[in-house]
This record gives structure tokens, sequence and C-alpha cells, in this order.
């Protein structure tokens, strides 16, 4: 089984990260991958050290139509069983003609529309209610397949708070997030205004940041928000954690929750549609309303001064991690999916 995997984002966000570890956990599971992706990618080396075949002259040129004639040129050379586009981007590059040939593959990590997988065979998406929303746009069900993502963390430990400007007896908390106005930080920032206790790491990039740092220094709390930029250290960063965030206003999935569960770190979202889909709020989690920076506050301030809560939600929220979202047990349900669309050919 021959598989091209094309993952065309400019940015580094939680599609891009997932992507890539699942191309490395199916290399170690010896499934022959060519992976498309732009040379800036900040994972790209990772990859071609592991010894994935890497194509990103692809993407090369800005041009729409080069890269589409680049692309058909790979698939004529590399002969796939499936071509699997990562997001609207991805699919946007392939020619329809490519179906007559391979499955193809659209992945969903958000409410897409439609019409921007037209070409696909196949079309599959991390969250059950992704896949019920490609079903009521037309998709059959013999077409469309729900898989789970898994956490992006390492095993590494706890950073050392003192490496960050942090006192080693604050409450630290967490989000893992781009800055994108979607994600809800101006409401993290508010809320840190009536926890004095707390101190806040921010880590990722995006457009926001200037702002972000501006309502810090306006709200007061700009001596206790520690802005760290793209970070690889995921694991690190939450064991040295007490509370993990994701306060986003709109969210298909969020991976982060995975990542806190993964790492026995308490977890606390807003309400909006991924995390309300997972999180049992005060068994495996926290929920608020979003954009509601005191119930934020106050969920903060819960879970900070109720050791059996703390205890409940991290517990929980492991055990619901070890039963469903493994990199094991992730990895063997993409491999079995691409064996089912080979075989369905």
């Amino acid at each position: 089984m021959r598989v091209l995997q094309i993952m065309a984002g400019k940015t580094n966000g939680g599609a891009e990260l997932y992507s890539t570890d699942v191309m490395l956990s199916l290399h170690e599971a010896g499934i022959d991958q060519c992976v498309v992706m732009r040379e800036s990618a900040p994972r790209l080396p990772e990859l071609e050290q592991a010894g994935l075949r890497m194509a990103p002259e692809v993407l090369k040129s800005g041009f729409r139509p080069l890269q589409r004639l680049a692309i058909t040129r790979l698939i004529a050379r590399e002969k796939p069983d499936i071509i699997h586009c990562w997001m609207r981007r991805a699919a946007s590059l392939v020619p329809a003609s490519a179906a007559r040939h391979a499955a193809l593959l659209g992945w969903f990590g958000d409410y897409e529309e439609i019409r921007h997988f037209a070409h696909c065979t196949d079309l599959a998406g991390c969250t059950p209610d992704l896949v019920r929303y490609m079903r009521e746009n037309g998709i059959s069900e013999a077409h469309s397949a729900y898989v789970p993502t898994f956490p992006s963390v390492d095993g590494a430990p706890a950073l050392d708070r003192a490496m960050l400007n942090t006192p080693q007896d604050a409450s630290v908390l967490l989000t893992l997030s781009r800055l994108h106005p979607t994600k809800g930080l101006d409401t993290l920032i508010k809320a840190l205004a009536v926890l004095p206790e707390c101190y806040l790491w921010i880590a990722g990039d995006g457009k926001l940041r200037d702002s972000l740092e501006n309502l810090a220094r306006q709200t007061g709390v700009a001596d206790r928000v520690r802005f760290l930029g793209w970070r690889t250290d995921r694991g690190a960063l939450l064991r040295a954690a007490d509370i993990c965030l994701l306060p986003s206003n709109y969210e298909p999935f969020g991976t982060v929750i995975l990542d806190a569960w993964s790492t026995r770190t308490a977890f606390i979202a807003c309400d909006s549609a991924g995390p309300r889909l997972h999180i049992r709020d005060g068994q495996n989690g926290m929920l608020v309303a979003a954009g509601d920076n005191a119930a934020l506050a106050g969920a903060i301030t819960s879970v900070i001064s109720n050791p059996e809560l703390r205890e409940r939600i991290v517990e929980n929220g492991y055990a619901e991690f070890q039963a469903r979202f493994t990199r094991q047990a992730v990895t063997r349900q993409w491999i079995e999916y691409y064996q089912s669309l080979v075989a369905a050919r």
C-alpha cells in the first residue's frame, strides 16, 4: 500500500501538528509514504530524518496551476493507492482524474464546505459531529468515516518554571493555541485580572500577539503573562502547568483536550462544539460559557481550591484517553481505514 500525503498548510497549527504525527506513526508501522509539505514547515526535517520520501518542491511555486501540474507529475511517478489530502487547500491541488487510479481521501478538521472536496472519493473527520455534517450534506455513510486524533506530546519531564521566569509556588495556567480571534485568548487574559496567584503561559504564534500583549498591559497582568511563541515541548509545558485551558469561542475539536488528558493536567474549556462533545463538566474537565471571563476565572478558582475536584477531572480524563485516544489505537484505526479504502476499489 502506497500513500501520498499532502499537507499544504501555511501555518503552525493543530492540523499541521497532528498530520505530521500520523505520518510518523504510519511510517513506524511500515506504511510506504511520500509527503508533500512546504519546505518551510518546521517539522519537515523530522520527517526526512525518519526516512520518509519528501516532495517539498511541489509547493515551491506560489502559482496554483504550477503546483497542480507538479502534483499531477508526482502522482504519475509515485502511483499511490491512496492520496490523503489534509484539509481543503491540499484537496484543491489534486486533479479529478487522480480518483481513477487511487482512493482520494479528504480530511476534515473543521466544518469546511463540501464543495472544496468535490474530487475526493472519501472523507474522514476527526469528530463524530463532523461526520454527521458530511452526511447531512450528501456524503454517503459508505464514503464518510470518523477517525479520532491522538495527543501530540512527548514524554519529557516537567519544564523548570524558573526558565520562564515563573515562581515555583504560583498556579500556572497554560494554553496551547494559535493567536487567532476565535481562540478566546482575550477572555483568558481578562480572567487573569482576578486571579492574582496565577501566571499564564501562552504557547503559540499568530497575528494577534501585539494586541494581546497590549491587552495584558491594559489589564494590569503583563508581569504574569508569558508569550512563548510556537513550542515543540508541549509535554514539558503541560507537566509543569497546573491547568490547561482552551478558551475558544469556536473549536470543532481541539486536540489539546487529549494533550491535557494524557499528561494528567487539569483541563478547562469554553463550551464550543468540540469541547462540548467530549467534556463532562466536573467529571473529566470543566466547561464554562464562551466569552465569559468571570465564569472562566470561577472555574479556575474551583480547580485550584478543590483538590477532590481536580483529582476527579484529571483521573477521569486520563482514563478516557487510555480507552479511546492513544497513539497506538488511532494509528491502527488509520491503517485499517486505509486498507478498507484500497479493498473497496
